[in-house]
């Protein structure tokens, strides 16, 4: 299964040579000495793909009695710890964690339900939707539907159902017809009617929905964009151009996130782990080039200059080169 969760554009592949059993016990070394041996722990975990992680995690297990998390969580500290702890997590139990987290305590992180709701493919989301309902015998429906209100919940709850079609191939005439009703309902009408853009915004193949965007300025004269921003507002607003922008350019819409991760005070670790790990192995490579071009710097020398010990060793290590 793990094909899903692995792209042609990713900074990390399969290690040659692996071995399971070399490696755990490796690790066990690391952690067990006197003070933690952090280089091994990151050379190792950032040079092997996610379904070699999960080998090393089951030899260390079956090895040593102990979850390989659990020693990690009790060894380290910190955005590090967080890190590590996220490499070793399964990818589609790691974003069903990051949604539970975003839903959690006072307040919900909309920005983090949008970029995983709107990034993730069909598939993807029907393997997190059963990994959300195995950790947290919860559905992930349910979670959103008492976290979110309105036409913001509706939209999110038709991608959790992962049922955008994921086909290549473009219909024209539907792409016409979808920007006429799309015109109908926003721009030509008095008040908007919110169900026709979520339908078609959630449900239609993201290269569809280009076409149709297209199609759009011809028949309004307008960006898509630029009505949606006249039409709508707040969550569902937020939502609706993110679908807009990944249907363009998913690794731009990512360049851009991780843009505001790392500028000004403090930075988004939350937003910054999450990415750099759930894109390493998809189109990192991708994300680092949109990154370079619209900031004028490299993703690497961003993360260098923001971040600082073993945490941005590991995250440089992912990232993969400074271009």
């Amino acid at each position: 299964m793990a094909s899903l969760w692995v792209g042609h554009r990713g900074t990390v592949h399969d290690y040659p040579g692996f071995s399971p059993s070399v490696d755990a016990e490796a690790i066990r070394k690391a952690i067990r000495g006197i003070g933690t041996d952090e280089k091994t722990l990151i050379s190792i975990l950032t040079e092997r793909s996610n379904a070699q992680r999960q080998l090393i995690v089951k030899e260390y297990q079956a090895a040593y009695e102990k979850k390989l998390k659990d020693d990690l969580k009790s060894d380290l500290s910190g955005h590090f710890e967080h890190l590590m702890v996220a490499l070793v997590t399964p990818p589609a139990v790691f974003d069903a964690k990051q949604l539970k987290k975003s839903m959690k305590g006072a307040g919900t992180d909309e920005d983090a339900l949008i970029e995983i709701l709107t990034t993730r493919t069909s598939r993807q989301m029907k393997e997190i939707s059963q990994a959300y309902y195995t950790v947290y015998k919860k559905s992930l429906g349910d979670d959103i539907s008492s976290e979110t209100s309105g036409d913001f919940r509706k939209a999110l709850l038709t991608l959790a159902d992962g049922r955008r079609d994921e086909s290549l191939k473009v219909d024209e005439q539907l792409a016409k017809k979808d920007a006429q009703i799309l015109y109908n309902a926003g721009e030509k009408k008095w008040g908007t009617d919110e169900d026709k853009f979520t339908e078609i915004l959630c449900l239609r193949s993201f290269p569809q929905l280009k076409r149709t965007f297209d199609e759009y300025r011809n028949i309004s004269q307008k960006d898509i964009e630029d009505s949606i921003k006249g039409e709508l507002s707040g969550h569902f607003e937020d939502l609706l151009l993110a679908i807009v922008h990944c249907a363009r350019n998913i690794p731009a819409f990512l360049a851009e996130r991780l843009h505001r991760a790392l500028k000004g005070a403090g930075t988004d670790e939350f937003t910054l782990n999450r990415i750099m790990v759930s894109r390493s192995e998809i189109d990192l490579l991708d994300i680092r080039a949109e990154f370079k071009k619209r900031c004028g710097y490299s993703l690497y020398s961003a993360i260098k200059s923001d971040t600082s010990g073993d945490y941005e060793a590991t995250l440089l290590k992912l990232c993969g080169g400074d271009d």
